[in-house]
């Protein structure tokens, strides 16, 4: 009997192994949820707030915590470990460090990891005046609900250990990068390889279709040779299909991008494919007002 019980109890752990961990987390879009959720079926005592209400009352119906407000949720938390999953550079910096923001009700011991795509040079900044965790992820909202999320950490090694656990809960590949800013500049690196591979991908298939080929036929002709990726098996599908309702929305897309120009000047790299991908972006999203379509949208940038 004692034995089964043994075993009970380590099966509970297992399945369990953030259990009596409070935690919070601010952002709940669609990453943010997914993330959220599986720190929570981890055991995390966890505390939620966004800036709609609609989220936060879906998490505290699956038993998770409303924090009234940014302060309160610090404060709650303690010296504990607080994600968060936001938009742009410029929401982080004002959830975090703006009136209203986290740091006013923030323990000394407290640590912040952020899953978010933020500019390097930013994060590094905020890396010097709290523990903070550079997490972000690629695998998108499939990722994010199946919980096997690609994360790329940078931070101090005594950090990344402490968010090791958290992060395990939600992907299924989590490397630590090196110091502050290391994770964003690996998913800048991812970014602008999707970001040019779903241009190429567009032109590949639009140029078959122009041509009179099939474009269905030529990617499931190329899917198993030496062009095959990610971005031809699934985007190349949405655009064969023109289903371009947003999973990664193009806006993004391009704040992505712009991240990725902001590093490259900071760091001497000159490239003309890359200004002409952030070309590309700009007149997608802006000038053909297609933001709020998923990126492999872009596609339609070559039917005009």
């Amino acid at each position: 009997m004692l034995g089964k019980r043994l075993s009970q109890c380590v099966d509970l752990f297992m399945d369990q192994p953030l259990a009596g961990q409070k935690t919070g987390f601010a952002g709940l879009g669609n990453m943010g949820r997914a993330n959220a959720r599986h720190l929570h079926l981890a055991g995390a005592e966890l505390w939620v707030w966004n800036r709609s209400p609609g989220p936060v009352e879906a998490a505290v119906a699956m038993g998770m915590k409303s924090a009234a407000s940014l302060p309160k949720l610090a404060s709650e938390i303690g010296p504990g470990v607080i994600f968060i999953n936001l938009t742009t550079t410029e929401v982080v910096e004002q959830v975090v460090f703006g009136p209203g923001g986290l740091h006013e009700g923030l323990h000394p011991d407290a640590m912040i990891v952020d899953m978010g795509t933020t500019s390097v040079a930013k994060t590094r900044e905020f890396a010097q005046k709290v523990a903070w965790v550079d997490a972000p992820v690629s695998g998108g909202q499939v990722g994010a609900e199946a919980g096997n999320l690609t994360i790329m950490a940078g931070g101090t090694e005594e950090n990344f250990k402490r968010a090791l656990p958290f992060l395990s809960a939600m992907g299924a590949r989590v490397t630590h990068m090196g110091s502050s800013g290391a994770g964003q500049v690996t998913k800048l690196a991812n970014q602008l390889i999707v970001a040019q591979t779903i241009d190429a991908v567009a032109q590949a298939l639009r140029l078959s279709e122009l041509s009179g080929v099939d474009p269905a036929r030529v990617r499931e002709a190329l899917l198993g040779g030496f062009a095959e990726s990610r971005i031809l098996q699934l985007h190349g599908d949405r655009m064969v299909r023109r289903d371009f309702a947003p999973g990664g929305r193009s806006v993004l897309q391009l704040k992505d991008v712009r991240l990725i120009c902001e590093l490259a000047a900071d760091v001497g790299l000159h490239s003309d494919t890359l200004a002409n991908c952030r070309s590309q972006w700009e007149r997608f999203v802006h000038e053909l007002g297609n933001g709020e379509l998923d990126h492999s949208g872009l596609f339609k940038i070559y039917e005009t």
